[in-house]
């Protein structure tokens, strides 16, 4: 996906302080439910193989790129270390 270049790299720590929309990043059904089985995916890595991934999230400045470990997935948001979390509708990819 061409968005994931053009993402401004951040720190999980900043994450908190960002601001989301509510709206879906995602117009398509299908996109949405790859999402989910990609998160699904890099919520096992995290926890049995202690393996971080890249997710692309959209905050209401722009598209930003996180790599750390997914601690939770929940049907509204994306658990990661130190309780920080990111909307699920916010999140463009999962590496």
């Amino acid at each position: 996906m061409k968005l994931n270049s053009n993402a401004q790299n951040v720190e999980k720590e900043q994450i908190k302080f960002f601001k989301f929309p509510k709206k879906e990043v995602l117009n398509m059904k299908k996109d949405q439910i790859n999402r989910s089985i990609d998160l699904r995916r890099a919520l096992y890595l995290g926890n049995l193989e202690r393996q971080k991934v890249k997710i692309v999230f959209a905050d209401e400045n722009g598209y930003k790129r996180v790599e750390t470990t997914i601690w939770g997935v929940t049907d509204k948001s994306v658990i990661l270390k130190q309780s920080t979390l990111i909307p699920l509708q916010r999140i463009v990819s999962v590496a």
